[in-house]
């Protein structure tokens, strides 16, 4: 493998201002990333806080039994038992990982943890905080692969039509492993096939929802890295997670009203909003019969956003005592509840959390907190060797290409190779017979109106076989520069599927059954820095 870094704007204007560390986005944080003291004033200000260590780390112990182990994942345990900082992130647990996002974030994750442990000489841990109490299942049932030159949906056939969260979704696992069957099939037979299927055979079965087998395969990957998972819908961290669950419900009108506060800031300076809320949105939700029911506040009365439950704020205290695995975090109290919970020394985020981060700038403040320093994830893009070689064939620039894309370069292309003469030649066949037919239908009128309607069938004919000679045309010259149309096709659904970034839509294990099981191994050995550009690996 080989790195190279270059500079590629994020896909928003916030992220991108962000990444440069320009104002005003900067005054929407706490932290500047461009303090070489940044860490060590981070470390300094969790020292003079308290964290339920001991009691975290049991939590995450016992989420963890079930999953691949190591003595680093013990080592990162008692670490975090102690004094350790962490870096963490979180995503929904997509199917056989999702897109390589998921994937890009845990490696920043880990790399980010290393780095600053070795700079700063203090114990620094690595956690992935999985979004197991989402509901979008849309979102995660499905993994894209390629047919016929193009990326589609293979999606997972067991469907979840209500609204319970994604670690409540137990799998049926013969057909989980016919579907994983049918997706590596996909990606075509190699020598490193009958592997990777025995791996996810394994992690099917020694996992009953679709959350355990993501966690499964995550530290089957990772666990020699010292990476610590959680499920954030997991029974225990909710029984540790109560007295934060009150303080937000108690807080519930407040928080409210800052996070709008910092919006209207936003606003101002020219930015779209990220967060959607209600001036009595409660930032909760509520699981009932199964399904998760955001909290609206009305006074001292929780209602569901549909009028569908109604409680007072003494009978939803009550069932946080008895129930606390009922509740849950939206967007804007997730992040409060992960800066109770865990030391946090960076947030590893991806451009989309970066600008919502920026709006719960006063939601911190609030709870007494300085939000963590938002580091923004490695963005890579992997470029395979025949990849690489229609792009030098082609004479396009890669960066231009991460960019745009090359349906540009295409067409430019494919302007410079089709017969203008022939093309200009139908078309002035075709307004010549138009021209004669003008003369034609009056006179024909004249002579008896029936024929009027026979002559502009007749007419409508020629106009069909006018294009269908274009198109035979077309099609006759597509198919002379079929083989290099071709390459530009290969060169877009490889780095740019869609008009996306690789990234969105390509998973892991094409790339793992092409390449083999010491994929991300290889990935974990090259130098990146968080220096904001994009890493573009060579393989």
């Amino acid at each position: 493998m080989e790195l190279e870094s270059l500079y590629i704007p994020a896909t928003n204007r916030f992220a991108s201002l962000y990444l440069q560390q320009e104002f005003p986005v900067t005054s929407f944080f706490h932290y500047n990333l461009t303090d070489s003291n940044l860490f060590g004033e981070r470390v300094a200000d969790l020292k003079k806080r308290d964290f339920p260590r001991a009691d975290l780390a049991k939590v995450i112990e016992g989420y963890m039994r079930p999953l691949p182990s190591s003595k680093e994942v013990e080592i990162s345990l008692g670490k975090l038992r102690e004094d350790a900082s962490v870096v963490i992130g979180g995503q929904q647990a997509g199917l056989l990982t999702g897109p390589l996002y998921t994937i890009h974030k845990v490696i920043s994750i880990i790399k980010l943890a290393r780095e600053q442990e070795e700079k700063l000489n203090s114990p620094v841990v690595p956690v992935f905080w999985i979004a197991g109490e989402d509901h979008d299942y849309q979102e995660i049932n499905h993994v894209f692969t390629e047919h016929e030159g193009r990326l589609e949906k293979t999606g997972y056939p067991e469907r979840s039509t209500d609204k319970r969260m994604a670690s409540e979704f137990i799998y049926d696992k013969e057909t989980m492993r016919k579907w994983v069957h049918q997706v590596i099939h996909h990606f075509g037979e190699t020598e490193f096939t009958k592997d990777i299927m025995i791996d996810l055979e394994d992690a099917i079965n020694r996992s009953g929802s679709i959350v355990e087998f993501f966690s499964s395969i995550i530290m089957s990957l990772f666990k020699d890295y010292g990476l610590l998972l959680i499920d954030s819908a997991y029974p225990p961290l909710r029984m540790l997670e109560k007295p934060f669950f009150l303080h937000l419900m108690e807080g519930s009108n407040t928080i409210t009203s800052k996070v709008q506060n910092q919006q209207e800031i936003i606003s101002h300076d020219g930015f779209p909003l990220t967060i959607e809320m209600k001036e009595n949105a409660a930032n909760l939700f509520l699981t009932v019969n199964g399904e998760r029911v955001l909290l609206e506040r009305e006074g001292d009365l929780f209602r569901g956003k549909n009028g569908e439950i109604y409680y007072s704020q003494g009978q939803l205290e009550e069932v946080l005592n008895a129930e606390p695995h009922r509740f849950s975090n939206n967007v804007v109290t997730r992040p409060l509840m992960q800066e109770w919970l865990f030391p946090t020394l960076a947030f590893i985020a991806g451009p989309g959390e970066i600008a919502y981060w920026g709006e719960l700038k006063q939601a911190f403040e609030w709870a007494g907190f300085k939000m963590p320093p938002i580091v923004p994830r490695l963005n890579l893009t992997i470029v395979e060797r025949d990849i690489s070689k229609h792009i030098e064939e082609l004479g396009l620039d890669l960066e231009n290409v991460l960019k745009n894309g090359v349906e540009k370069d295409k067409q430019q292309y494919w302007n410079s190779v089709k017969d203008i003469t022939l093309e200009t030649n139908i078309d002035a066949a075709e307004k010549e017979l138009m021209k004669s037919y003008e003369e034609i239908i009056p006179r024909a009128a004249g002579i008896d109106k029936g024929l009027e309607s026979i002559i502009e069938k007749n007419l409508a004919f020629h106009r069909q076989q006018f294009e269908y000679l274009r198109l035979k045309a077309n099609q006759s010259l597509k198919t002379k520069y079929d083989v290099k149309l071709g390459k530009y096709d290969r060169v877009q659904t490889s780095l740019k599927p869609e008009g996306s970034p690789q990234e969105r839509l390509w998973n892991l294990y094409y790339f793992m059954n092409r390449y083999g099981l010491d994929f991300i191994k290889e990935l974990m050995e090259l130098p990146m820095e968080f220096d904001g550009k994009h890493k573009v690996i060579k393989i």
